[in-house]
């Protein structure tokens, strides 16, 4: 039996009959939502050349080492930016967008990081890196190097201090070290395996390395995350994904030597120095009475994580352009008011 014979027929024509009006709704004028970003775009990665102006690869001669620098800057002291274990030169991308207006940028690649390529990848010794850092500044600058304030981030500020300490850098002007002191990195070194093996390993992506770093609270600057993490990763062929660059994990043995004395070099340094902590770091006997007798500035930056660069990079070029600024740091040295300059030609 056909069911439809019990229905009624539907009119023909309804186009005459007045269009049925829904009931008034309080959420009729309420306006479309945006489309949201998707996490693809949202972590997408960025390329350097929007903060940087030029890289270059600097060869070592009599050694197959080659390191990877970005530049950017015409003019001033070189602020010569070292990243921290891990990390790559791009970790200051921000920061050189900012200072470039007043100095030169100069941020490297350091053995085992980002692209540069050397022949022993794992041995981050204090005394082999702070070589590399003075052999990238003779193949760039020569016997006369410009003004040059080293800046250290964690692992690179260990770097900076042993490059000062060595005092074999005549032009070296200023030194400014992030977030590393002593008696704190040491005491840290003993959780270092557990955290390294406990982070993510492996990433489908680097869009999903980016969104890790971030999310997982690593950095806390979307922004500087998509230029500063791809270059901290490499793809695996046989796992068929993104993982890190650097094998921390191989260099335990230098991890000590990074810290041990880092306190004394830095206070025998002969320049003007800054430390900056993203916490109220104890600081050990001997900083504490160094900062005393007025031997450094020290500034602690609130509300960020341990890459200060990366997570307000703003003020951190800010306290950067501040110190050379107040230690009077030109192109060529300190800059003594009222000494006699070269006149320049009428027009």
């Amino acid at each position: 039996m056909d069911s439809s014979s019990n229905l009624d027929p539907l009119p023909e024509d309804i186009s005459d009959e007045e269009p049925i009006e829904a009931p008034a709704s309080v959420f009729a004028a309420r306006p479309v939502r945006p489309p949201s970003t998707g996490s693809s775009e949202k972590y997408s990665p960025v390329e350097w050349t929007s903060y940087f102006d030029k890289e270059d690869d600097i060869s070592i001669p009599g050694s197959e080492d080659v390191f990877h620098v970005y530049m950017a800057g015409i003019e001033g002291p070189v602020v010569f930016c070292l990243h921290g274990g891990g990390y790559s030169g791009l970790s200051f991308s921000i920061v050189a967008s900012k200072i470039k207006e007043k100095a030169r940028v100069v941020a490297m690649d350091l053995r085992g990081h980002g692209k540069s390529v050397s022949e022993n990848e794992l041995d981050l010794s204090l005394e082999t890196m702070s070589n590399d850092v003075l052999a990238v500044i003779k193949e760039l600058y020569g016997d006369s190097p410009p003004a040059i304030v080293l800046v250290g981030h964690s692992m690179g500020g260990s770097v900076a201090v042993q490059v000062a300490a060595n005092k074999v850098l005549p032009s070296l002007a200023g030194l400014v070290v992030v977030d590393v002191v002593e008696g704190t990195a040491i005491a840290s070194l003993i959780h270092m395996q557990k955290i390294l093996s406990n982070r993510m390993q492996h990433f489908p992506s680097i869009q999903k390395a980016i969104e890790y770093s971030v999310r997982g609270g690593s950095l806390r600057n979307i922004d500087s995350a998509r230029v500063s993490i791809p270059t901290t990763l490499k793809y695996d062929d046989s796992k068929q994904c993104f993982v890190y660059r650097t094998h921390l994990v191989e260099t335990e043995q230098y991890w000590k030597g990074w810290y041990e004395g880092l306190s004394e070099k830095f206070l025998s340094s002969p320049v003007p120095k800054l430390l900056l902590l993203a916490g109220t770091d104890r600081l050990d006997r001997t900083l504490t009475i160094g900062q005393m007798q007025g031997k450094f500035q020290m500034i602690v930056v609130k509300h960020t994580g341990h890459a200060i660069q990366e997570d307000v990079p703003d003020e951190f070029a800010n306290l950067v352009l501040n110190f050379i600024s107040r230690n009077r740091i030109g192109a060529h040295g300190v800059e003594i008011p009222g000494m006699w300059k070269p006149s320049q030609p009428k027009t």
